[in-house]
Formats: structure tokens, sequence, C-alpha cells
């Protein structure tokens, strides 16, 4: 019997070639993978591979410090940490992973995702900070969610600081994150999250304080942990500032002021240099430092006190009896009147059909028949009224123009605002009529349109008091800026020649302010020899005044005086806001005065002087033009 096995299933002959040329292509594939990886795309990956093992992390320079003239401190650094986030995958930044972490930072998610997006253009493998001031909580949320969100990372960084708090803080400025639009503007010099000076010398002098960050290139584990450093690239700090300011001067107009709403600037006429400037209410600038939350950033910006505002630069308000100084100058450079001119003054006076009322006559009375001497002495409203008419608007606006009121001084600070000079060109320009006669009568004691601010009032009463020589206010000394290739203005005088006749008359109606008891005789200081001028500017009408009864309807006080007052060292501009009278603010300029003279001259005390001749030799030195009757004349 025939035994048989069964056939097992042949392989069809089809399939060997079949899989041969699989293999083959496969082979083929694997092959050109490998030369895409090796070859084609090497530099690309290996790009790759080396930011998954290294992370470039910046070294934040720091800003330079800014100091007094004597090389004290006003502004300095800290060290603390600052969070960055990393953006090798942008794919991994999710809404749900950034909500986390701005969660566990304390930080708007929102806000965190608009600075990512804004950061989109950088480089991918460029990290942003994404909070600075980081607190013992944050550096260990990082710390401890090191798996969960390897992005974050921490650098030491440091952070600017400000000893005094309020201290000098419209002067000062305040730092912040540097905005769109700058990065925009400027191109690459900035980045998300750097920190750049947004308001005063911070932002003036930028690019002196600000350094030139470097980088610290590190290896780290898959978990984002640095398991060393590959390479480092020192950081270059900003150059330290030193400021013309004087840190006890400014204390003692910072105390002075006790926190009342205004301004305080004192300037040395002989060169321009800004000794102390103050604006109050303020703010604490470290809040900015350490990223101020949105909250207080509306309290501070809707206060109607504007603690934002440096009100020595920006307050433009009508100056009230200081200008007189300017009615005054005008009628004597004009030939219009003479020290002996004289009015009578019953407390009131009618031009063109309306009353005007002289300050007095709250008490139902005039000054009866006054000269230039006792009209300054005493404010005579309407001394100046008479002398305002006859000068006329045009001659006043020259010489206000001039003098240096409705302009810029140039200080170099930002926002600064030129104030306003009215006339009729500009009254048609603006309200489309003509210049109404009556209105030169309140312009020529410092009411209706015009409006200074405090740093012009200096600059004016400084430049007067000095013979008709102006210094461009400045907060920065000139060599400085020289040492580091900035290219600062000159700092040669501005000349208007005033009349030696002229200076004398207004300088002695000045000194009579103080010390013959005029307006001005709180600011006297026993041993010193100061002289000034007062101001009391109505920000309402009277009668508003007397049926409101609103504190912000106070009148506004001014006080401008100088010392010595024949050859002035220091000149002090005081407003006080909604003060009621300018003998509130004549005591706050002598405090002033007194600390310049207990620090620069101990030694000086003289007796306080009981009179002052009107011949003027001695004076002459400083005169533009020796001898001269008449040194300008108006066109």
């Amino acid at each position: 019997m025939e035994v048989r096995f069964p056939e097992e299933p042949r392989f069809p002959a089809w399939k060997i070639p079949f899989l041969q040329y699989l293999v083959a292509v496969v082979f083929v594939i694997l092959l050109a993978g490998y030369w895409r990886l090796q070859v084609t795309h090497h530099e690309e990956y290996l790009q790759l591979s080396e930011r998954n093992r290294t992370r470039d992390l910046p070294i934040i320079a720091p800003r330079g410090r800014i100091l007094d003239r004597d090389g004290r401190v006003l502004v300095d650094n800290l060290p603390a940490f600052s969070v960055l986030l990393s953006r090798d995958d942008p794919a991994k930044l999710i809404p749900e992973k950034l909500e986390g972490i701005a969660r566990g930072l304390g930080i708007d998610p929102q806000a965190l995702e608009q600075q990512v997006d804004q950061s989109k253009n950088l480089p991918r493998f460029q990290p942003i900070v994404i909070k600075k001031s980081a607190t013992m909580q944050d550096v260990a949320f990082v710390e401890s969610h090191r798996t969960e969100y390897p992005e974050l990372d921490l650098i030491q960084v440091q952070e600017r600081f400000y000893p005094k708090h309020d201290f000098a803080a419209a002067l000062l400025g305040y730092v912040g994150d540097v905005s769109p639009e700058t990065i925009a503007r400027t191109g690459k010099r900035y980045r998300p999250g750097d920190v750049v000076g947004k308001t005063g010398i911070e932002r003036e002098y930028n690019s002196i304080l600000s350094g030139q960050d470097g980088m610290r290139r590190v290896v780290v584990n898959s978990r984002g942990e640095e398991m060393g450093t590959l390479s480092t690239i020192d950081p270059k700090p900003g150059h330290d500032l030193r400021l013309t300011i004087d840190l006890n001067l400014q204390l003692a107009a910072e105390q002075a002021m006790g926190g009342r709403e205004g301004a305080v600037v004192a300037l040395d006429p002989r060169d321009g240099q800004v000794l102390a400037m103050v604006s109050q209410p303020t703010f604490d600038p470290n809040e900015f430092a350490h990223h101020i939350d949105l909250k207080e950033w509306r309290q501070l910006n809707s206060d109607p006190e504007k603690p934002l505002m440096n009100k020595a630069i920006q307050a433009q308000l009508a100056p009230g009896s200081v200008f007189k100084i300017v009615t005054a100058v005008a009628g004597l450079e004009t030939g219009t009147i003479h020290p002996n001119y004289t009015v009578n003054c019953p407390g009131y006076a009618t031009f063109y059909g309306h009353t005007y009322h002289d300050w007095s006559w709250v008490h139902h009375r005039g000054h009866g028949v006054v000269d230039l001497h006792r009209a300054i002495v005493q404010s005579c409203d309407v001394y100046f009224y008479t002398v305002g008419k006859l000068v006329g608007i045009d001659k006043l606006a020259y010489f206000a123009k001039h003098l240096g009121l409705g302009s810029k001084t140039g200080v170099d600070l930002p926002g600064e605002e030129p104030g306003l000079m009215p006339t009729p060109e500009w009254v048609e320009k603006r309200f489309r009529h003509k210049w109404y006669a009556g209105e030169t009568i309140s312009v020529a004691i410092g009411q209706g349109a015009v409006a200074v601010t405090p740093l012009q009032l200096a600059y004016m009463i400084g430049g007067v008091a000095s013979g008709g020589v102006f210094y461009r206010p400045h907060l920065a000394f000139r060599d400085e800026l020289l040492k580091w290739d900035l290219d600062p203005p000159a700092n040669d005088p501005r000349d208007f020649p005033l009349a030696p006749g002229t200076v004398e008359a207004v300088d002695r109606g000045m000194w009579g302010v103080v010390n013959e008891g005029g307006t001005g005789a709180r600011a006297r200081v026993a041993g010193l020899d100061i002289a000034g001028k007062t101001g009391t500017a109505q920000v309402v009408s009277v009668a508003l005044q007397h049926s409101a009864h609103n504190a912000n309807y106070k009148n506004n006080a001014w006080f401008v005086g100088y010392a010595p007052s024949t050859h002035p060292e220091i000149v002090v501009s005081v407003l006080v806001m909604h003060g009621g009278h300018s003998t509130v603010a004549a005591p706050i300029a002598a405090d002033v005065i007194k600390a310049y003279f207990a620090e620069r001259h101990p030694e000086q005390a003289p007796p306080a002087p009981t009179s002052r001749q009107p011949e003027i030799a001695g004076r002459t030195s400083r005169q533009p033009i020796v001898g001269a009757e008449k040194a300008s004349v108006f066109p």
C-alpha cells in the first residue's frame, strides 16, 4: 500500500522578489533619512539637539546708580530673582499650561498670554522674563514644578531700589517694562521684559543708566535642571550719573512742604544748576520696580491730586502777583513809567467801564498813593492795573517771553510744559475773536489766561535779579555727559540785558517785600539777605469761592525768593495749590534758603539787613551793560 504524505503549500515564487524589492525600498528610505539627518539637515538638527541639552540664560546688566552732587546715593540696585520662560517649542505653550504658570506665579493669565504673543518675532531660543522681583513663594513654585513646567527658570538680577521711597520721586522717575511701541521703534535694541526708564531722570538719561546684558550658556537635563556651564558673556553695567541735586537741600524742601499739594524748585541762577525739585503729593517708585498692579495704577492715575505729575515742570497755573515783576520791568524798560511814578489806590479802579478790585478791598480799604517800590512791597493791584493799561498787551507779552515765560526752559527732564503768555494773535486763533482791552488788566497782575510752571518762575526771577542773564536749568553736569559721549546743550547764558536802574528798582522792591513788612514778611530770616515776590492766584471767581466753600476753589499760593539780594546764589520758587494765601508759601522758601546757607556758608552769619540804599554801586559787575540808562528797548 502506497503511503501519501500531505503536500506542503508551495511558497509563491513572486513573493521572493517582492520581499527583496521591499527590503531594498525600506533600505533606500532609511538611507535617505540617514542622509537627510546627517548631511542635508545636519546643522538644523544639531542646533535642535543642542537646544535640548543647552539653554541660554541672560545675565541682566544692573542699571547705573543715580547720585546727588556730592556722590550720595539717590537710586541704587538690590539683588533679586526673575522668572524666565523658555520658548524653544511654542507648540507646548498652550493656554492651559500658561494659565497654570500664571496661577502659580500670581500673575494675570491674559497678560502672560499677551507677553508671549508679543515675543513671537524673537528667536525661539531666547527666553523672556515673565516676572520680576520673584518672591520666595515664586522661587519655590519654579523649583518644585521643574518636571511639570520645564520651560521655567530663575535668574539673579539687580532690581531698581529707591532707598528713600517717595523722596524726589517725580524728579528721579521710575522704571518699567519696555512698551511694544518702543520695541518696534528701536528695532532689536530691546526685547519684551526689558526694563527702561519711564519718567524723570530714569527716562531722560536711560541710555547712560542702562547697561548691556550678558549671557550664560548652561547644560540642562531632561527635567530642565542645570547641570553645568559651557560659556559666559559678562554683562556691562550701566554708568552712574551724578546730578546737581543737593540731598540735604532736597530733604529740607520736602520737609518744608509737609505733604501739601504743590511744588518747590531751587536753582542756582549763576549757572542754572537745579539744587532741589519737589512735587507733592507723590508716589513710591519702588512699586513700579516690583511691577505695579493694575488696581494701584488706576488709583494713581485717577487721583485728583495727580501724584504722578511733576508739578514743578508740568503744573501750568496763573502766577498771580509774581507776574507784577514782568509788568514792572516792561514799564521801566519801555520808559512808560519810572520808579517815582505814583498811583492812588482807593482799593479799586475802573477801566473800560468795568471795576477791578485790589486784594486789599477785602478789608474795605486801599493802599493810598504808592510809587513802584511801595506797589511791589504791598503788591498793589491797582498800581499794576494802571501800568498794564499803559504798557499794553503787546509789550507785556514781549517782555514776558524774553524773561522766560510762555515757553519751555529746556530743563533736562521729559514732559516739561511751556505755559502760556496770551497775545492778541493767540486769542484770535484760539477763540476767533479780537483781544478785549480789559483782558490786559487781568494779565498785568498774572491772572486771565497767563499760565506758568514753578520752574519758569524761578528761572524768570533769577534772571531778572541777575541783570537779565538766564542760564538753562539742568540736572546733569555737563562734564558727566561728555564722559559718556553725549553732546549736552551748551551752557552759555541767554542774555536779555536790563538797565541797571530797572534791576535795582525791582530788586529793592522785592527786598522790601520780605524786609519792610511787605506781603512776604514770613520769608524773613535773621542774618540772611532774602528778597522775593508773593503771588495769590484765583482759580475761580470770588463769588464762587464764597458760595461753594470748596477747598479746591481756594487760591493758589506762590512765593519766589532769592538770596543774597544783590548777588543771588539761590532762587526758590514755591507753589502751594489751594493754599489760600501766599503767606503759606513764603516760609517754605525761607526754610529752603536757610538750609542752603547753613550747608554752604555755615560761618556766614551777618546781622539781619535793616535797609537798602537805592544806589547800584557794587552791582554793576554782573550787569551786561554797565552804566547804560536803557539796556533794552521794546521794538
